[in-house]
This record gives C-alpha cells, sequence and structure tokens, in this order.
C-alpha cells in the first residue's frame, strides 16, 4: 500500500507530514515521493492567505485527476477553516488540526493492510528534519486566521522531543529545525516563562545533534539573555524575527505586541551577540489603512535594519478575522505597487548580505547533487543559511557512494551564482571522498 504525502505553506506544516511520513513507514505503507503511483494521499493545507486556500483546493484536485480512484485525504489549515469545502473537493477524509495526531490511526481503518509488516523506510536524504514541538497561539494579531485554525497554544513535553531528536540523529540527520505555530510561547501553557531557552539547552546538552536550527520566533517573545544560547556553535546563527511593518500606528492596527523602537534593539542585542547572524522576517504591505506615509516609514525602517531576506505579502483579508472588518482598504494597485518596492529592497539587502561572505571560509553541510557533463554539482546550506553550491570532477567520489550528500565540510566562499554563492570544498570528512577538485 503506496501513501503519499503532500504539503503547503509553514515549516510547522512541513514537520507535521516528516512525523506522519515516519509514523505510516513504521505501520509498514510504503511512502513514496513526488510523481510516484500511489494508493493514498495525504494533503496538509494550508489557508494563511486566500491564495493559500487556493492553492490548498487546486492541489487536492491535481491530485484527484493524477490518481481518480486514490484515497484522499485534506487535513490542516484549510480543512478545520473549511470542511464542508474540503469535503466538497472529493475527499476520503477530512481530519482538522485537533484531530491530526489521530490522522494515521484514522486512515489505517480505512486502508487494507500493508502487505508486509516489516516498516519501510520514507523517502529523504537524511540531512535536515523538522520537529514540531508547540502548537496553538494565544496572540491577538488582527489579521491572522491561524489562531483560529490551531487553537489555543499548547506545548510538546520535553522528554518527548528529546526522544525524538536522538531518534533522528541515530537515524543519520544531521540538522534539526525546531517549529510551531508560536515557537517562542514554548513551555509557556505550563506556567514556564523560559521555556524555550531550556528546551534548546537541554537538546544542546543530552543530544548529539550536530546543528540546530529554530524556526519563526515573535520579538516580544526574547529578551538578551536568550542569545546566550549561541556560546554553542552548534546552533545556527539564523533568526527569523517577523515584523509585519516598520510603521508604529501599523503595528497597533495589526494588534502587534512591540514597537519599530523596540525591534531594532532587539536586533542590535541579537547582532552584538551572534556574529554573522542572518536575520528574517515577514512584511505585510496593503494593511487596511496602510497610507502612503505609513508604508515609507515601514520601508524606511526595514531599510535601517538590513535583512538577509524579506517574506513579502500582501495583506488578504480572511474571515473571522479583526482586520477583515477595518475601514479604509488599500486599492489593490497601490498594494501591488508597494509590494513590488518590497521586493527590489529585499533583493538588494539579500545580495548584500551574501556578498559580505566571499572569500571567507564556512561549513556546508551539503544536501543534494546532481550529475553535470564535467562531474558533479553539489547544494548546500552553511549554518547561518546562505545556499552555496560546488563542483567536484567525476575521480572525486567514490563509485557507489552518496558523495557529499550530508556531510559538513569547511568550504572557501569564492564568488556569487545565480543560485547561490559558489564555493570550493577545501576538506571532507573521512570516507567520504577520495580526492577534492572543486570549482566553478
Amino acid at each position: 500500500m503506496r501513501v503519499r504525502l503532500e504539503t503547503l505553506g509553514c515549516r510547522l506544516n512541513t514537520a507535521e507530514c516528516e512525523q506522519l511520513s515516519r509514523q505510516f513507514a513504521a505501520a509498514g505503507y510504503d511512502v513514496v515521493g513526488d510523481g510516484e503511483p500511489f494508493d493514498a494521499c495525504v494533503v496538509n493545507t494550508c489557508a494563511v492567505t486566500a491564495i493559500a486556500g487556493r492553492k490548498s483546493r487546486q492541489l487536492v484536485r491535481r491530485l484527484q485527476h493524477e490518481q481518480p480512484d486514490a484515497f484522499v485525504v485534506v487535513t490542516g489549515c484549510y480543512a478545520e477553516l473549511e470542511p464542508q469545502r474540503a469535503a466538497e473537493l472529493g475527499a476520503a477524509l477530512v481530519i482538522g488540526n485537533e484531530d491530526k495526531d489521530r490522522l494515521v490511526e484514522r486512515v489505517t481503518a480505512r486502508l487494507a493492510a500493508p502487505a508486509t509488516a516489516t516498516p519501510t523506510a520514507p523517502p529523504g536524504r537524511r540531512t535536515r528534519a523538522f520537529v514540531k514541538v508547540q502548537d496553538g497561539c494565544d496572540n491577538a494579531c488582527t489579521f491572522c486566521v491561524v489562531r483560529l485554525a490551531r487553537g489555543r497554544a499548547r506545548s510538546r513535553s520535553r522528554d518527548d522531543v528529546l526522544a525524538e531528536v536522538r531518534q533522528l540523529v541515530e537515524r543519520g540527520y544531521r540538522e534539526v529545525v525546531l517549529t510551531g505555530v508560536h515557537l517562542g510561547a514554548y513551555g509557556h501553557d505550563r506556567g514556564e516563562r523560559h521555556g524555550l531557552f531550556d528546551l534548546v539547552q537541554r537538546l544542546l546538552a543530552e543530544t548529539d545533534v550536530t546543528r540546530l536550527r529554530l524556526s519563526s520566533l515573535e520579538p516580544w517573545d526574547l529578551d538578551a539573555d536568550f542569545f546566550d544560547l549561541w556560546q554553542d556553535r552548534r546552533l545556527g546563527r539564523s533568526l527569523h524575527l517577523p515584523l509585519q511593518s516598520g510603521c508604529a500606528a501599523t503595528l497597533r492596527r495589526m494588534g502587534r505586541r512591540t514597537t519599530p523602537e523596540a525591534y531594532a534593539a532587539l536586533v542590535a542585542e541579537a547582532r552584538r551577540r551572534i556574529p554573522d547572524l542572518a536575520l528574517t522576517t515577514d512584511v505585510i504591505v496593503g494593511f487596511p489603512g496602510e497610507t502612503e506615509a505609513e508604508f515609507e516609514a515601514s520601508r524606511e525602517f526595514i531599510a535601517a535594519v538590513g535583512f538577509a531576506h524579506l517574506h513579502i505579502f500582501r495583506y488578504s483579508p480572511r474571515p473571522g478575522t479583526p482586520a477583515a472588518r477595518m475601514p479604509d482598504p488599500v486599492p489593490t494597485a497601490a498594494a501591488a505597487a508597494r509590494s513590488q518596492q518590497l521586493h527590489a529592497l529585499g533583493h538588494a539587502m539579500e545580495r548584500a548580505f551574501r556578498r559580505r561572505f566571499i572569500g571567507r571560509t564556512l561549513d556546508v553541510l551539503w544536501e543534494s547533487g546532481t550529475p553535470t557533463a564535467s562531474g558533479w554539482r553539489w547544494s548546500g546550506l552553511t549554518d547561518n543559511g546562505l545556499r552555496v553550491v560546488t563542483h567536484l570532477d567525476p575521480t572525486a567520489t567514490r563509485p557507489g557512494s552518496d558523495g557529499l550528500r550530508n556531510v559538513i565540510t569547511p568550504t572557501r566562499l569564492t564568488g556569487e551564482g545565480a543560485d547561490g554563492l559558489r564555493g570550493e570544498v577545501i576538506t571532507v570528512e573521512a570516507g567520504c571522498c577520495a580526492t577534492i577538485g572543486s570549482h566553478l
């Protein structure tokens, strides 16, 4: 019995699908990858914007067209918020977020038993794993529908998270990313003010994870002491701190619990404590009531802070949120023009951040290799999120080996390419490659 998993949206959805993959495999089902035939498919949907909801519906329809007789399950935020419309797509099962932990149990009860009880390995290349440690949100951002779709904040036990990370390390994963709807609130539902700090500290002290990374963190959840964690070099030097707007008036209408001044002070402290930090953020343009002056204040603040990457969204009214009832909507053309301005600024900042590292040597975790006429092209990430590509000649790897996949190497960054920085591998872990000849 072949099961395929598809996901849209955030890293939390990715983490959930990876966990589902492991659960189906442990039950003896054959978890297949993209493009492979399947008997059942689970679609983990997104509804953070109207576009995400539309993409979720399109994905379900495409999969049903691809395999008309397959058992299709729709879950995730779209299934939670629009269960009737999800059912009308022809899904065999619609499972909301509240029942997602029982998804494999419910699905396997409806499917034929697998031909073998032997667990099968889910697809993957054992490089990076996403681990869900928290779900739900108690914030009151006026634009956000996710808190309606995910419910109240709730945290997994530290012992469960530690056990999962140890298992992933045993299976060969080199990098683990902690995810949650409101990751910075980990443990708050149990009265633990410094829950995330304590969790990360224990993961670094009590597991052999090579590289640990944190997904999105709300700025008001952090204080200066949080950055003490980066004294351990295994913690990736990247932070995603959602800003949404650099204008104080817009932030107040958004219900955001920060100000531009507080955000800038936090960033300054983070950069002081974490050298070469990659700071990324989310920004919404065209929020109700956003004037040209407010947008310009936001744009100037974003430029002054400087980011390694901007995730830019045009405001999309979501049913059930306070912002959907706000007056003074921004015309579509104006919102589109503002989005274009921020995309241009974001591209310039991203390029400037990359260029700072040309001539430096950083450790790269190599993820994937592609054969070329003259050897192998490899792509990987530094601990602060820089995409690096290198080229190895045919003598650089032994026949039948995985080459650089899942290997961390010191790599000299030599220049820019269309798909990232160019790198020159300096040394390789023992037993991986026979000789190294790197060039681009």
